[in-house]
């Protein structure tokens, strides 16, 4: 395939790029994904999946995205290794410049390169992610029913995952290292009327603690100085996300955070040819099955504003 002649360049291949790299390829478009810093996307990092239909028994995060990929292939889609470095979105065709070297063009441009969580930067958190270290209590929370488990911050964010945890665990620590929390005066109550959510004030996490079967507890270092352990299975991170959009910035219009704007119902950006799909352009739901359907609207949306330029 001479790269002059992509239709569709897919920037991400987590369930928003697949998805609309199916879509593309079964419209006969000619399409290309690059799978971007974490082939697979964030879904490769958790373990088992059992919120997506069409998989009774649950799977994996890898297996699920190898499925995913496997799809798009059957329909011709071209998967290749790479990272968006630059964007030149001036004028037609569009450009993409890949791993800071090749410039790739196409009539029009898919992005998908999601949203990442922000972590603590501890290495011991690091060598448990994905076994019980986690920054979605709506994708892992059913794995630790009864049990204790932790959520790190402080905003709307963590409370939402501290009551939703609660519903589920025997207890629910919150750590916060402030005195108080940032979240809604609404959101605040939700938390204080939950009984098993106790609230640690003023503490950060020093170290996850585990072996080899996974996490079970956390060091925490009070503002004072003093240190305490916490037994906890599950280590839930809620201090925001970072969407993938910088490459991009210049060239369409995003939100306050970074999250690119889309236009109505569907997945057009500010700029004609350029569409956005999953985590990247939605600082809501970030759940897999969300992102698939909005890179199965991209994809159409592609198709449409590719059949608009050949009447």
């Amino acid at each position: 395939m001479a790269d002059g002649k992509i239709q569709v360049l897919i920037l991400g291949s987590g369930p928003a790029g697949y998805t609309a790299a199916i879509y593309a390829g079964r419209a006969g478009l000619r399409t290309v994904v690059y799978e971007g810093i974490q082939p697979g996307g964030q879904l490769t990092t958790t373990t088992d999946i059992e919120n997506f239909p069409g998989y009774p028994q649950g799977v994996s995060g890898q297996q699920m995205m190898d499925d995913f990929k496997a799809q798009a292939e059957r329909f011709g889609t071209e998967v290749r290794f790479g990272i968006a470095t630059k964007a030149d979105f001036s004028g037609k065709p569009l450009k993409v410049e890949i791993d800071g070297e090749k410039w790739i063009e196409a009539e029009s441009v898919i992005i998908a390169t999601g949203a990442t969580a922000r972590y603590l930067g501890l290495e011991s958190e690091e060598r448990f992610k994905g076994q019980g270290v986690s920054a979605c209590a709506t994708c892992d929370g059913f794995f630790y029913r009864k049990k204790d488990v932790a959520v790190v911050g402080g905003g709307d964010t963590a409370c939402e995952e501290a009551t939703y945890l609660a519903s589920l665990c025997n207890k629910v620590y919150m750590i916060v290292r402030r005195n108080v929390l940032r979240a809604s005066k609404a959101m605040q109550e939700r938390v204080f009327n939950t009984p098993n959510i106790e609230i640690l004030w003023e503490c950060q996490t020093k170290e996850v603690l585990g072996n080899d079967m996974g996490v079970t507890g956390a060091l925490l270092r009070h503002n004072d100085g003093s240190e305490k352990t916490i037994a906890i299975d599950g280590f839930f991170l809620a201090i925001g996300h970072h969407p993938n959009s910088d490459v991009f910035k210049e060239w369409i219009e995003t939100d306050s955070e970074g999250y690119i704007i889309t236009q109505g119902k569907g997945c057009r950006t500010s700029r004609e040819g350029v569409f956005a799909a999953g985590d990247v352009q939605d600082p809501t739901y970030r759940q897999a099955i969300n992102a698939a359907a909005s890179g199965c609207r991209a994809a159409m949306d592609a198709e449409k504003y590719l059949a608009s330029q050949k009447a």
